[in-house]
C-alpha cells in the first residue's frame, strides 16, 4: 500500500507541476492534479478489460492475423 500511495503523490505532483509550467497558474495545476489522474483512473480500467479480452482471444487474434497475410 505505500508504494501506491507514494506513486499517487508523484502522479499529483507531475501533473500540478506540467499545469503549472505550461500556464503560470496555481489554479489550473491544482486542477490537472486532481482531473488529469481521475480520468487516467477511468482510463486504465478500460485498458485492463480490453487486455482481459485479448488474452482470452489471444491464440484466434493470432490465428487470423496469420491467415490474413
Amino acid at each position: 500500500m505505500a508504494k501506491t500511495a507514494t506513486f499517487a503523490v508523484v502522479h499529483f505532483s507531475v501533473a500540478f507541476t506540467v499545469g503549472y509550467a505550461l500556464t503560470g497558474s496555481i489554479v489550473v495545476g491544482g486542477a490537472l492534479a486532481l482531473i488529469e489522474p481521475a480520468i487516467n483512473t477511468v482510463a486504465f480500467y478500460f485498458h485492463e478489460l480490453g487486455w482481459k479480452k485479448y488474452e482470452e482471444n489471444k491464440e484466434a487474434i493470432q490465428e487470423a492475423l496469420a491467415n490474413s497475410v
